[in-house]
């Protein structure tokens, strides 16, 4: 999520103080469950933010605040002054902008790459991508961060419009950098509905000839109807800001593409669901809501022939994500889930102006 400009208030910290480790996950009928038990030892392996930091709402705004961006500017510095833009041939006429990192110390030769996927209506600029990849760029990763269609400046690149559904444009978007940039290996890292993503592409990795080492996934999108509900239901900051953002994009396709689109009944509603179904009915190939939500799930089995080392980063208390939906996550032995007691929505964040634990977590996960 990105929340840019969002000011709240400080909530009251949850109830929870451990960590629950791979070894509260048990697999049982082929599907993860998760035990109640708690890890509070270690150093990545608890998350334990000053009780100032411990809302969910902080937690969930933190990562995208607008007042942060200047000092992460300058912790992004290197990262930012190597950045190339590319745009990707994806297949199909498809095509995605990025933004490329080398290391810029001159010695050459392949280095690992880590490529970076944000969450629904934020960028390869948001902060949270800006960050891991500050992080990622000083542990020696070259850094590849993608756009989805439709994101950031890229409304003109496709004439049909963003859905979560387009896993295949993804799949070509990766395997375009691995042939384009020869690394010495390559890691994905997502957020939200980028972390989905990130999975849903290491679950295809094999067939599409993608050479994927390990995928770390941010509070991923894991049931998109409970996420909608959660949407719907929940702190209407959240509720305001997707529905403006969406207007945003919308608004901004309509006028590029003049002739194709209008969408002025999805505008004139205020409610997610309801302008989620306008969209599935009139703009997608899906004949109904619930089946384009299905379409992008990633419990029951599909993640089942994951063959990639995968890592799920997710907190207890996510307003967005409901963790207990982990449990319905099928049981592949490469597929790891972490759940802190704190973090909210992409957070994580338990010191001011660095790196988050999610940051710090990736990178151990990424470099051992």
């Amino acid at each position: 999520m990105d929340m840019d400009g969002v000011i709240i208030a400080l909530c009251a910290p949850s109830r929870y103080s451990g960590f629950a480790t791979l070894g509260d996950i048990a697999m049982r009928g082929g599907l993860l469950k998760m035990d109640s038990a708690v890890e509070s030892s270690g150093d990545l392996n608890a998350f334990r933010p000053p009780w100032w930091l411990r809302s969910a709402h902080v937690q969930s705004v933190l990562p995208s605040l607008k007042l942060r961006r200047p000092l992460l500017a300058r912790r992004a510095r290197g990262l930012l002054q190597a950045s190339r833009d590319h745009v990707l041939d994806c297949g199909a006429g498809v095509r995605l902008l990025g933004h490329y990192s080398p290391q810029a110390d001159g010695s050459g030769g392949p280095r690992p790459l880590a490529l970076l996927i944000h969450g629904w209506e934020g960028s390869a600029e948001s902060l949270y991508i800006l960050s891991l990849g500050a992080h990622l760029y000083e542990h020696g990763f070259d850094i590849f961060r993608l756009n989805l269609r439709d994101h950031g400046p890229t409304h003109h690149l496709n004439e049909d419009i963003f859905h979560s559904c387009r896993i295949a444009e993804v799949v070509g978007a990766v395997r375009a950098v691995q042939d384009a940039l020869s690394p010495a290996s390559l890691s994905l890292a997502g957020f939200s509905l980028g972390g989905n993503f990130s999975l849903r592409v290491a679950a295809r990795a094999a067939t599409a000839g993608i050479r994927l080492r390990k995928v770390v996934a941010v509070s991923p999108v894991l049931s998109p109807h409970r996420t909608l509900t959660a949407l719907e239901s929940g702190w209407f900051v959240y509720h305001r800001y997707f529905v403006r953002k969406w207007k945003q994009s919308l608004r901004i396709k309509q006028r590029i593409f003049p002739a194709r689109y209008d969408f002025s009944d999805i505008l004139g509603e205020n409610s997610l669901a309801t302008m989620t179904d306008l969209m599935v009915r009139q703009h997608s190939e899906y004949p109904d809501m619930d089946t384009y939500l299905s379409g992008y799930s990633i419990l029951g089995d599909a993640l089942a022939d994951l063959r990639v080392e995968s890592h799920v980063l997710l907190a207890d208390d996510d307003p967005i994500i409901p963790a207990r939906d982990a449990r319905d996550l099928a049981g592949a032995p490469q597929l790891h889930v972490k759940v802190a007691p704190y973090g909210g929505h992409c957070g994580f964040v338990d010191r001011l102006g660095q790196a988050s634990w999610a940051d710090r977590m990736a990178a151990q996960i990424l470099t051992a």
